[in-house]
């Protein structure tokens, strides 16, 4: 695949983004009958406060334990690909043989404008990740490289992480209880919902902290 024209959020809808967390967002995708839209619970941040905001770079990568000729070549020109504020997503097709993300391309991504990147599948190099503080999700750890192992085979297509599918540009938000994939189409209606949804949340709080009966507070606002 070649390099395609990338959805940039724009930087207001970012801030709102940020100003959000999975649940309430999970919680306006329901509303809106799209009630998978959660990664599987086994994809977790490498350090607890890594979050990120952004539109998805998909990956597909396989297992495959041939010696490429050109080793990496459909990674490295997606990497060389990537636009500014974009999260890397790589659909590992339940592949847990290697690490397919790691340090040096952490900071590759990161030079070219990336926000994070979510593998379903392993990372290898945690320390030196979280020590830069470049948002990675992942299945879990190995030392192992991908060379000989797995191959990333097309970028710029739909591909299959943590059981939802994601279309390239779809929005992706990651926080310490998950990964959310929010339909292109589908962003403003989920951000108004959500932002009133979490309007609501903070209104319901205060009242939960004065001491009131929960099955009343319940009752007048409908939110729990």
């Amino acid at each position: 695949m070649g390099q395609k024209e990338a959805l940039v959020l724009q930087p207001e809808t970012v801030e709102r983004l940020s100003k959000l967390y999975s649940a309430v967002l999970c919680d306006a995708l329901d509303h809106a009958g799209f009630r998978t839209q959660a990664l599987s619970h086994e994809i977790r941040p490498l350090f607890a406060d890594a979050t990120t905001v952004g539109s998805a770079k998909t990956l597909l990568s396989v297992q495959n334990s041939t010696f490429a000729e050109r080793p990496y070549e459909k990674e490295l020109e997606a990497l060389d690909a990537l636009a500014l504020g974009e999260v890397v997503v790589i659909g590992g097709q339940g592949d847990m043989s290697a690490g397919v993300w790691g340090g040096l391309l952490s900071t590759a991504a990161r030079a070219k404008g990336a926000v994070g990147a979510v593998v379903d599948g392993l990372t290898r190099d945690a320390a030196g990740i979280r020590d830069m503080r470049f948002p990675v999700f992942a299945r879990g750890i190995t030392p192992y490289d991908s060379h000989g192992r797995s191959e990333v085979i097309a970028y710029d297509v739909p591909v299959e992480c943590g059981g939802v599918t994601v279309q390239p540009g779809d929005i992706i938000f990651g926080d310490f209880d998950g990964i959310v994939v929010i339909p292109a189409a589908l962003l403003q209606s989920t951000l108004e919902w959500a932002e009133c949804k979490a309007r609501g949340e903070r209104i319901v709080e205060e009242e939960f902290r004065k001491g009131r009966r929960v099955a009343d507070v319940f009752a007048e606002h409908g939110i729990l």
